[in-house]
Order: C-alpha cells, then sequence, then structure tokens
C-alpha cells in the first residue's frame, strides 16, 4: 500500500479519496463503513458494502477541508461523522451543509452552483467551486439529495497550477457542458461510475457508457474512475468503463488506481522538462514524492502550457448543448447510497422485497426532501 502523506491522490474506497498537493490536504466523499455494513440511502432503501476502505479515518493526516458531494450514506457515514475533526470546514451543496451544522460540524460551508470557498496557506492558494451535477432523471430529482461536482484550484500566487475535477454522482446531463467551457484546461478528472440503480430499476450514477461520454465531453488530460464496486446497488463494473473508453479511443487517458494506491497529480515543467500523470504500471506501488522533493512524470500530450491556462467564463449556448443524456433522460435510471441500520428483510436498493418501509414521523420531512435520515447511534 502507498503511503497516504505521499503527494497525489490516495484512493481510500468508493468515493473516498485523499488528495494531497502544493501544502493542502483534502478529504472527498468521506466513507468508512466496513464490508457487510449498509449505507443507507433514504426512504428506508439500504445497500451493503462490499470491501474495506483502504484505511481506517484514525489513520487520516491533520485536513485542511472536507469536500462532500452530497448527503448519503456512502458518501458520509455515522463512522466519518463520529471520527473527523468537527472545527475541518466541510465544503458541499447548502442543504448538506444546514444538516451538518446541528451535527456539531459549524464550519460547513454550503455552496451554490458556480460559487466558490478559497483557502490560503501563506502564498498558495486552493479554490473549491461547485459544479452543477444531477442525482437522478427527470421528477425523480425530488426523491434523491441534491448533488455537486468540483474543481479543485491549486495556485500560487494567483497563478493556477493545477486542475482536478470531481464529478460527484451525477447522470449524464445537458448542464454538464458548461463545465469545459469555464474550464477548458482540466489536469485530472476523478469520475463517479457504477450505474447505481435504485429498487433495481432507476439509474442515478453514470455507466460505462455515461462515463466515457462524459469522458469525452469534459475532456480532461487524465481521469481516474472510483465509485464502481463498492456497493451491491452498482451494477455497472469497472470493466464496462474499460471496455467503452477503448473504443471510444480514449483508453490512453484513463489511470485505473486500487484502493490503498496513490495516484501521483500532474506537475508543472521546468523548461525542457516533462511532466503529466503515471500510467497505471506507474501508480500502483510506487510511493509518491514527499513534500519538497522534486518531482517528475510523463507527458501525456497536454494542450499547451498549462500554467498559461485561464478560466473562460462564458455563457451556456443551447445550440452547442451536446445531446449526449437525452437516452439517458428518456430511459430513466438511478443511484445508490445506502447506509447500515437495517434488520433482516429490510429493503435494499437492489431488492425492494419486504414490507414497505416505515418512516418515522420525525424524520419524513426529511425523507421528503431526499436528505437522508439520522444514522442510528
Amino acid at each position: 500500500m502507498s503511503d497516504p502523506a505521499d503527494d497525489g491522490v490516495f484512493f481510500v474506497g468508493n468515493a473516498t479519496t485523499l488528495i494531497r498537493y502544493g501544502g493542502f490536504t483534502l478529504l472527498t466523499d468521506p466513507n468508512f463503513l466496513r464490508r457487510g455494513q449498509r449505507a443507507y440511502l433514504g426512504y428506508g432503501l439500504t445497500s451493503r458494502r462490499r470491501t474495506d476502505p483502504a484505511i481506517e479515518v484514525g489513520e487520516l493526516p491533520a485536513l485542511d477541508a472536507v469536500v462532500l458531494s452530497h448527503l448519503h450514506g456512502d458518501h458520509w457515514d455515522r463512522v466519518a461523522r463520529r471520527g473527523l475533526d468537527r472545527d475541518v470546514p466541510v465544503v458541499t451543496t447548502p442543504q448538506a451543509a444546514r444538516r451538518l451544522r446541528p451535527q456539531g460540524f459549524h464550519g460547513a460551508v454550503g455552496l451554490d452552483t458556480w460559487s466558490g470557498h478559497e483557502l490560503r496557506r501563506g502564498g498558495r492558494t486552493l479554490r473549491i467551486t461547485a459544479l452543477p451535477g444531477r442525482h437522478a432523471p427527470g421528477p425523480a430529482q425530488a426523491l434523491l439529495p441534491p448533488v455537486m461536482g468540483s474543481m479543485l484550484e491549486f495556485g500560487t500566487d494567483g497563478r493556477v497550477d493545477l486542475r482536478v475535477h470531481i464529478s460527484g454522482d451525477t447522470l449524464l446531463v445537458p448542464e454538464l457542458a458548461e463545465i469545459p467551457r469555464r474550464y477548458p484546461g482540466i489536469d485530472l478528472a476523478i469520475v463517479h461510475l457504477g450505474g447505481t440503480k435504485i429498487l433495481g430499476m432507476l439509474m442515478v450514477t453514470m455507466d460505462g457508457r455515461q462515463g466515457a461520454d462524459w469522458l469525452g465531453l469534459i475532456d480532461p488530460d487524465a481521469v481516474m474512475p472510483v465509485h464502481y464496486d463498492d456497493y451491491e446497488a452498482f451494477t455497472s463494473p469497472l470493466d464496462d468503463f474499460r471496455r467503452h473508453v477503448e473504443r471510444a479511443g480514449l483508453a490512453g487517458r484513463v489511470r485505473y488506481v486500487a484502493r490503498g494506491e496513490t495516484l501521483r497529480l500532474p506537475v508543472r515543467p521546468e523548461p525542457g522538462g516533462a511532466l503529466g500523470v503515471p500510467d497505471a504500471s506507474q501508480a500502483r506501488g510506487v510511493q509518491g514524492p514527499r513534500r519538497g522533493s522534486g518531482r517528475s512524470g510523463t507527458d501525456a500530450g497536454r494542450r499547451g502550457d498549462p500554467r498559461e491556462r485561464t478560466t473562460a467564463m462564458t455563457e451556456t449556448d443551447p445550440e452547442n448543448t451536446p445531446d449526449l443524456t437525452e437516452r439517458y433522460e428518456r430511459s430513466g435510471r438511478v443511484p445508490d447510497d445506502r447506509e447500515d441500520s437495517a434488520g433482516p428483510g429490510a429493503p435494499t436498493a437492489t431488492d425492494p422485497g419486504g414490507p414497505p418501509a416505515q418512516i418515522p414521523d420525525d424524520r419524513k420531512a426529511s425523507a421528503r426532501s431526499g436528505m437522508p435520515e439520522e444514522e442510528g447511534e
């Protein structure tokens, strides 16, 4: 296993990563349930975890922030809630922030789409911007919590040094087309896959085909897939994504990172130097560079000098919006994010059997809003 203290993206499991770069340390979508435990998804639905996280919550380093795409049991569980430092800011959706503050996370920051939150450390900055996302098609959106993607921009003295995009639990929807317009130079994208289905019918996260289309739309220099095999509700394995990116001619951009391994982040080249993200063979079993050490990489075919990149703020042009999402909108599918305190015979996202879930009166309001109820203590 790689050392979580290395600079780069350390894959904990599911959508949980530890990102260290430019002196900052971030945790994404903290999910530390163990194999066999259940994540709660709302409306009495649960999903059993198939894997263990690479590290425990108590093994985390000091954090500068947590980036939370949405409040679902496989992205924010009771283990994380009890184990995380409550003084660390949690950057998330406004609805999730409202739910977290009463739990003691008073520094929770709720971001509307396209708004940002900035962290500073000396002359270095990290700007976290909320990006659009949609967790379910059509009217089914009302049944699930709001979700956001994120853009992480690491900078020095006003210059953007590195851009990392995290998709969040979204389907491929038209509003995502604005992301590459505003951010034409994305170094690394972390994409949530799995083809999660609720009740075995409604898909709420991208499957392999949508993921490949998303990669073509967002157009990052490299992509790291996550959120594809940790829960029973996932219906689209990683090989599904691999097959579709190969057909699309995009396989060279994908970096497959196993749980417990670190993907070294792209580095900026010195004049005449190289840059890039290591390929899968380089990433596996290789400890990334320590802070302060020299960094190197391989050039994967960049679009110009990343140091010259700027964010282009443009208006959405409906005529140029891809229609890749139409077939998914018509078919209607949904993701799986559940939590664990279901007894024998309780309904699951993949098995709706058993009696209808009864939502206690004091929890009906949160269930109607699509937000998961408080986990059992």
